[in-house]
C-alpha cells in the first residue's frame, strides 16, 4: 500500500519528511532541496498536501505545496504526483512540479513560473 508518511529522498538529493496522513488524507511535513537549488540559502521549508484514498486505487495520486523559507526570494512550489509499488514492495514517487517566484510587477509576470 502506497503511503506517503515517512522520509523520502529524490534522485537530485532533495529530502522530504511527511507526517502521518489524517483521516481526510491530508498531510504536512518539511522539505529541503538538494544541491540543484543553486546559490540560494534555502532553509528546511514547510509542506502541506493530500493523498488520494489508497482504498480506491492501488497507485494513489497526491499533491502538496512547499512555501520556501528563503532569505533572498519568495517562492512557492506545487507538486503533483503518483505513488507506485514496485515488484519488491518498494514505494516510488513520481512527481511534476511548478515553481512560482514572486514578480515585482505585472510586466515581470511572464518569467515568474518555471
Amino acid at each position: 500500500q502506497c503511503l506517503l508518511s515517512g522520509s523520502w529522498r529524490s534522485d537530485a538529493g532533495c529530502r522530504m519528511v511527511v507526517s502521518e496522513l489524517g483521516k481526510d488524507r491530508s498531510f504536512s511535513g518539511s522539505y529541503l532541496p538538494g544541491p540543484a537549488a543553486g546559490n540560494f540559502e534555502i532553509l528546511t521549508s514547510p509542506l502541506e498536501g493530500s493523498q488520494q484514498d489508497t482504498g480506491l486505487v492501488p497507485h494513489p495520486t497526491f499533491s502538496f505545496t512547499v512555501h520556501w523559507r528563503l532569505r533572498e526570494a519568495s517562492w512557492t512550489t506545487a507538486f503533483l504526483g503518483q505513488c507506485y509499488l514496485g515488484t519488491n514492495g518498494e514505494e516510488t514517487l513520481h512527481t511534476l512540479w511548478l515553481l512560482r517566484e514572486a514578480a515585482d510587477s505585472p510586466s515581470e509576470d511572464w518569467k515568474a513560473t518555471r
